[in-house]
This record gives structure tokens, C-alpha cells and sequence, in this order.
């Protein structure tokens, strides 16, 4: 029997014995090793030694490991190694001991249940048997470390968000049964995978692998719309392109190909469907292209919610995004190339096995495909590049990349492309997640998760505002303008009618002096820092009352009949404002097109002349004309001054302009033509 290490802990002795055992050697032997570059008193010692082991058995294991995924051994040893991990050694178990021992204690204690609160709803009963049960559990960043490792369970990019949905039913611990559950579904989704068949008259490249099949008598139904008309058929992913196979008498027809990698500006996006074009049913998908002349519009009917269609336009936005990765990183090696294809591919594995997996609340798509979420998530960019980087360091070198896994699991092996690792890659480290490869992308990524808790938390707060009618968002607007306007606008009332003469005089300078010194970018620059201080001084004074909101009154002493006299009010207001901008708009147009001679030649003239002080006046000077005479006819002595004929001059030549006339037609056949259409 092999001696136990009395600085590790129970779980962690029974994990580097099952280690040794695998890589066929003594513990003694593997500690050697391990001392060779850890010193025993080192900090993080058992941590250190236990990831050191983990890392030898799985390097043995990954070679043959499409025949050991479903088995319960293999998901126990890797899960004790998450447990190791979290609780390497002795001093870390005594706590863990003492919260055990006060939960038996509590258990005894029998509470008797009545015979009505028996009834438990449906998710309770059916699905948390299978993901809990009452024996040590991981957490999130064991679960991570693993996948640094074994990139099969999780990928190290988004390891945190997958951890997140897969444990969100369970309090964010991850449980033996459902981590079981887990890794067998992904051998299940493999094993039905491998099994579909070649989309007809298509020809697969060698490296191209199908993802996702529907449409077929075992699935739930596709349907092609081609102006019209409908089209049942069979919808085929893979990592290069969708193929739709319209259903015929006995079999399918050739394929029509949706090419997904190419370098263009292409898109899938949402589409509504029904009876004669009506948009009725939100449950398709449009693909898009310059090539094409029309969008290809897919259906995917079912009788509630859209979440089929939300996975297949999930699904195939990745594959057009990694490809879209491939092209900006520039990407040349096949075998970093082909990494990043597995890593893309084990994704889409994961994810069909997570929704076998959660049946009754399927999980956001994107919590598990890399280049969909971080797509999304603000800041994301940064860790693709962060990605690339870490790609080009490391590659596929090591016989635990998401490339040799991929090869392992027998998916389509005989096309596979010959992915071969360095023997360097064979030395295994004990760095694990913290390895100098992955510190940058680990802090990326835990750098951009909190920035999308924050941006969650910041759109949560517009929820309410989206969800408000017309009548509340028009109160909402005017209380913020009204705000605003007793904010400001008493301020520029005092100056600009004179109100406080010092001020007024004092602002005619300073602006004169602007001008004429071209201080223009100085004085932005200065009214910016003043708007600094003042938020600074706000702050400073209400910082008692920094989280109170707006709050806005509907409350009114109108009677029905008012209110409805009101709102009729206001609309005709609103209907003599856009009557007054058409008008304008007609007349304006009149005198652009010359129907009245005599206004089409004063505008001509009196253009040219403004054309012409422009020309020769400085435009400092005309500005500083502007200014004075903006503030000095508001001030009592520029009223004197003012002579009312020639506003009212003015106002006699405007309405004196006839309108373009205007003919509003309600036929189809009317409607005049648009020549640059049929251009």
C-alpha cells in the first residue's frame, strides 16, 4: 500500500495514487520528479504538486480517450482532481471537516413534511436528482484549471461562462452526477454526429466536419421560402458552411451551399415569416450577401418560443466569426488554423450536450462558443487578440490541445487533418492556468467579465424605460428638459436681456476678444474644464443623494373630458407644426426651382452679395458683427433702433412665394416611376 503525504490532503493522496497508478510508476517517483523544480517548502507546494500529476495522468489518458468518456471512472478521477485541486492539502481540509460534521448533526434532526407540500414542481423532481447530490462539489476555478488541461470539458476562453451555465441550478457548485451527465451527453452528441450522413452532390473538404443536422424524419422540420413559395428540407452545419437540401419524392435534392468562410461582408440576422409575405412568425433566419440578389430565408416552425432558430443563427454566426478571427489574425500555420477550427467545433459540442443536458431551460448559445461571446461582450476584442497571441506561442504542440482530442474521439478520424505535436510538448509543467502563456488571457478575460457585469447592470436600469408607453416616456422627456431648462436657461435670459448689464458687457468682451484672437480651441478647451469642476462640485454636494432618482409626476386634476380635450389639443398642435415645415419645405423648393421668377433672382442676388463679404471680409470680423449685434438689439437701447417694417417686409415677400403644388395619389398605377431604379 502506498504511504500517504501528510501535508496533502485525503482527496488529494487518493488523486496523485490514482495518477501514479495511470502513468504506471510510484508516487515516490513522481515526487522526485516534481522536486527536481519545486523545493518542498515552497508556497503552494501541494497545489503545485498535485497539478503536476493531474497533468501526467491526462497527457497518458488523452491518447486514448474517445473510449474512455463515457466512462464513470474517468469523469470520477478527473472530477477528485477538481477536489484536489481546491483542497490540496491538510490544513485546507480541517475547515472543510468541521462544516461536514455540523451538517450531519443538523441532519438527524427529522422534520416531517405534510402530506400537501408533497407536490414538487417538475424542474425539482425530473432534473436536480441528476445534478446534485450531498458529496463534495467543485468550483469555478478548479473547473477552469481542468480545462487548461482537458480541453474537452471547457475551453479556457470562456471556461468562467460555461462553468456559469452549467451550474446555475445548482447554486454555482458543480456536482459529480451533473458533471457525469455532462461528459457522457458530449460522448452521445459525438457518437450521433458521426453518424449523419454527407449532404447529397456535396463533396466535404477533408477537414470539414458536420456540426448540426435537423430537417430529418427524426427531427423537427426546416423550411426554405423562395418568394411565395415553401420548401421542407434538411439543414446541414459544419465548420465551412450551411447546406439546405430541399426535401423531394423519395429522397433529398442536391444541396444548395451557404459558404460561411468567405472574406466578405456577409450576415445572418432574424427574420419574420407568414402567409402572402405577412411578417407574422418570428421563427427564421436570413442570410445575406452582395452575391446574392435576395437573402436565403430559412424557417425553423415550432408551436412556442423561437429557440431553435436562435441556436441555428448562434451556431452559424460563429463559424462566419471564426472564420472572420482566421482572416484578421492572420492566421497561415494549418495546424494553428486547425486548432482553432477544434476549439470552435468542441464549442458547438459542448453546447448540444448542455442542452440535452438543461431540457427544460436551454442555456444562452453564446456562454459557450468563443467568438459568438466575445463578439458581444464589451471589450471582447481584446481577449481574441489575447487569443491569437497565446495561439502563436503555444499552437497545437501538446497532446491535450482541443486538435488531438478531436483526433482521439474518433470524429470523422479518417479525414481528419495530421495535427503533430512537438516533443517538447510532451515535458508536462506544473503551471497550469497560470502558466506565462495564459496570464494575459486569463486577465482579459476576467477583465472583460466585469466589465459586462457592469454594463448588465447599466442596461437593467433602461429595462423599465424601454417598457414604458408614449404617454409616460413624453412625461419622462419633458421632465428631464424641464430640468435642463431651469438649469440653464434663466442664466442666459439675464444676459441676453440685459437684466444684469455687467455680466452682459463683461461676456460682449471676453467674446470679442475670442474671436479676434482666434482663441477659439482655448476657449473650448477652457469651457470643458469648468464643466469638469462643476460635475466635481455637484458631486461633492449631493454625494448624500448620488442614488436617489428622477422621480415624475402624472398625477393631474383634469377630468376625463380635459384630458381628452388636452391630448386633442396637442395633437393639432403637432399636425400645424408639420403643416407649417411642409409648407416651408414647398416654398423653399419653389424658389430652388425658379416657379417665381422675381423671388428665385432676390435669393440669386442676395446670395451672391453674402458670397462676396465673405470673400473679402475676414471671418472673424463678420462673427464679431454677429455677436454685437445679437447682444445689442436685445438691450433697451438697440429696441430704440429696431424698425418693425422690415420684419414686416420681410414677412409680406415669404407669404407672397406660391408652394410647389402637390397631388396625393392612393392607386399603385399613379405612383410615378423611379428612374434610377429601372436604370
Amino acid at each position: 500500500m502506498a504511504t500517504k503525504r501528510k501535508h496533502l490532503s485525503s482527496i488529494a493522496n487518493d488523486v496523485v495514487q490514482k495518477c501514479a497508478l495511470q502513468v504506471g510508476t510510484a508516487v515516490d517517483r513522481l515526487v522526485e520528479e516534481f522536486e527536481a523544480e519545486w523545493k518542498p517548502d515552497s508556497v503552494s507546494y501541494s497545489r503545485k504538486f498535485v497539478e503536476f500529476c493531474s497533468s501526467k495522468a491526462l497527457l497518458d489518458l488523452c491518447p486514448s480517450i474517445g473510449e474512455k468518456i463515457s466512462d464513470g471512472s474517468f469523469s470520477r478521477l478527473t472530477f477528485d482532481m477538481m477536489l484536489a485541486w481546491e483542497m490540496p492539502s491538510s490544513a485546507d481540509e480541517e475547515p472543510v471537516r468541521e462544516s461536514m460534521g455540523k451538517e450531519k448533526e443538523e441532519k438527524k434532526r427529522v422534520i416531517k413534511v405534510p402530506q400537501e407540500d408533497d407536490e414538487i414542481p417538475l424542474f425539482y423532481s425530473d432534473l436536480m436528482p441528476l445534478l446534485v447530490d450531498h458529496g463534495p462539489n467543485a468550483g469555478e476555478d478548479a473547473f477552469v484549471w481542468l480545462a487548461s488541461l482537458f480541453p474537452l470539458v471547457a475551453d479556457i476562453a470562456n471556461g468562467k461562462f460555461t462553468f456559469e451555465t452549467l451550474t446555475a441550478p445548482t447554486g454555482s457548485r458543480l456536482h459529480f452526477p451533473a458533471y457525469d451527465k455532462y461528459l457522457k451527453e458530449i460522448d452521445k452528441c459525438i457518437g450521433y454526429l458521426q453518424k449523419q450522413g454527407v449532404p447529397r452532390g456535396v463533396d466535404l473538404a477533408d477537414d470539414e466536419l458536420i456540426l448540426h443536422v435537423e430537417g430529418t424524419a427524426s427531427t423537427q422540420r426546416v423550411v426554405r421560402h423562395i418568394g411565395g413559395q415553401s420548401w421542407p428540407g434538411r439543414l446541414t452545419l459544419t465548420n465551412y458552411a450551411l447546406y439546405f437540401e430541399a426535401s423531394g419524392v423519395i429522397t433529398y435534392e442536391d444541396a444548395i451551399k451557404i459558404d460561411l468562410s468567405k472574406d466578405t461582408e456577409h450576415t445572418v440576422k432574424p427574420a419574420a415569416t407568414g402567409p402572402f409575405g405577412a411578417p407574422l412568425f418570428d421563427k427564421a433566419m436570413v442570410y445575406e450577401s452582395p452575391e446574392l440578389s435576395e437573402g436565403i430565408v430559412l424557417e425553423f416552425p415550432e408551436i412556442t418560443s423561437s429557440t431553435r432558430r436562435d441556436h441555428w443563427l448562434a451556431l452559424a454566426k460563429e463559424i462566419m466569426l471564426m472564420h472572420k478571427f482566421l482572416s484578421r489574425q492572420n492566421v497561415e500555420s494549418p495546424s494553428q488554423a486547425w486548432e482553432i477550427h477544434s476549439r470552435t467545433i468542441l464549442g458547438i459540442v459542448r453546447l448540444h450536450a448542455a442542452r440535452e443536458m438543461l431540457r427544460i431551460s436551454p442555456p444562452l448559445p453564446r456562454n459557450f462558443l468563443i467568438f459568438a461571446l466575445f463578439d458581444e461582450l464589451p471589450k471582447g476584442d481584446y481577449v481574441l487578440e489575447e487569443l491569437a497571441e497565446s495561439l502563436k506561442k503555444d499552437g497545437s504542440r501538446q497532446p491535450c490541445s482541443a486538435s488531438s482530442i478531436l483526433r482521439t474521439i474518433n470524429m470523422s478520424i479518417s479525414r481528419l487533418p495530421d495535427t503533430k505535436f512537438e516533443e517538447a510538448g510532451k515535458k508536462c509543467t506544473s503551471a497550469g492556468v497560470q502558466d506565462d502563456n495564459y496570464l494575459s488571457l486569463t486577465t482579459a478575460i476576467n477583465n472583460v467579465r466585469e466589465e459586462a457585469r457592469e454594463t448588465e447592470i447599466a442596461k437593467a436600469s433602461t429595462e423599465g424605460l424601454k417598457e414604458e408607453g408614449i404617454g409616460n416616456s413624453a412625461a419622462v422627456l419633458m421632465e428631464l428638459l424641464k430640468r435642463v431648462k431651469e438649469a440653464i436657461l434663466p442664466k442666459f435670459q439675464e444676459i441676453l436681456t440685459w437684466q444684469r448689464p455687467m455680466m452682459t458687457l463683461a461676456i460682449i468682451a471676453v467674446a470679442l476678444v475670442i474671436i479676434y484672437k482666434e482663441w477659439i480651441n482655448k476657449a473650448i478647451a477652457a469651457s470643458l474644464f469648468w464643466l469638469v469642476l462643476k460635475m466635481h462640485h455637484v458631486r461633492k454636494e449631493r454625494k448624500e443623494h448620488q442614488r436617489e432618482g428622477i422621480v415624475v409626476c402624472t398625477a393631474s386634476d383634469q377630468s376625463t373630458v380635459d384630458s381628452i380635450v388636452s391630448a386633442q389639443r396637442g395633437l393639432q398642435t403637432v399636425h400645424d407644426m408639420v403643416q407649417e415645415v411642409n409648407i416651408t419645405l414647398l416654398k423653399l423648393w419653389s424658389i430652388f426651382l425658379g416657379r417665381t421668377r422675381k423671388h428665385a433672382e432676390m435669393v440669386m442676388m442676395v446670395t451672391c452679395a453674402v458670397a462676396i463679404a465673405i470673400a473679402v471680409i475676414p471671418l472673424k470680423y463678420i462673427f464679431m458683427g454677429a455677436t454685437l449685434y445679437g447682444l445689442v438689439t436685445t438691450s433697451k437701447w438697440g429696441k430704440r433702433f429696431q424698425d418693425d417694417r422690415s420684419k414686416r417686409r420681410l414677412k409680406e415677400w415669404w407669404d407672397s412665394i406660391p408652394a410647389v403644388p402637390v397631388r396625393v395619389v392612393d392607386r399603385a398605377e399613379d405612383c410615378p416611376v423611379d428612374n434610377s431604379k429601372l436604370s
